[in-house]
């Protein structure tokens, strides 16, 4: 199996760790491939979408050619782990907690709304534990965390915190509001990996 992580900006090394000890727990032989290029996207069957800057990803992804396509295989059902700043990325409606400025949506490929900024800056991040669905109870760890609106019922809670959703699916694509990669727990990867298998 191939699956990429696009290697613009943000946690890119945690999440080749993770992805490879989870296929490692599973018994699947993976290959993973950081995406920069357009041709790197066509070899996956499955991309992680990271923390980092989503604007800083898109403009680097519009510029070397990928965001285009990227949209495209999205929209076509390519498997999608995305945390944080990757949530935004796909998100079709994107708002900032603090200032309450819109952006444009960047990929827009998911009946979803990010608030980002959510529990605020950076000195506010915290640890919790969260209830996931069908995974039991995981260390969330929030870094200028977002939170998830659903805009649509192909949009499906699997956790909350404070009565805010911080991981959704919809169809091909698991949304994060926080740092699975960011811990040594890789039950969130191998839900990745199980559904592109």
């Amino acid at each position: 199996m191939k699956v990429g992580v696009l290697a613009l900006q943000g946690g890119i090394v945690e999440h080749v760790y993770m992805l490879k000890k989870a296929a490692e727990n599973l018994g699947i032989n993976l290959e993973v491939i950081e995406v920069r290029k357009k041709e790197h996207l066509n070899q996956v069957e499955g991309i992680v979408l990271p923390g980092g800057e989503s604007t800083a990803m898109y403009r680097l992804g519009k510029r070397l050619g990928i965001a285009d396509p990227l949209r495209e295989r999205i929209s076509n059902g390519l498997p999608v782990l995305g945390t944080c700043a990757g949530a935004a990325l796909v998100a079709k409606e994107v708002i900032d907690k603090q200032s309450g400025k819109k952006y444009e949506p960047l990929l827009g490929t998911n009946d979803v709304r990010v608030i980002r900024n959510y529990f605020g800056r950076q000195r506010e991040s915290f640890e919790a534990d969260l209830e996931i669905k069908g995974l039991g109870t995981f260390r969330g760890v929030f870094i200028r965390a977002p939170v998830m609106e659903p805009l649509s019922e192909r949009v499906e809670v699997l956790s909350e915190f404070n009565g805010k959703a911080v991981m959704v699916k919809e169809d091909n694509v698991i949304l994060t509001a926080f740092h699975p990669e960011l811990t040594s727990d890789t039950r969130i990867h191998e839900m990745f990996l199980r559904s592109i298998a």
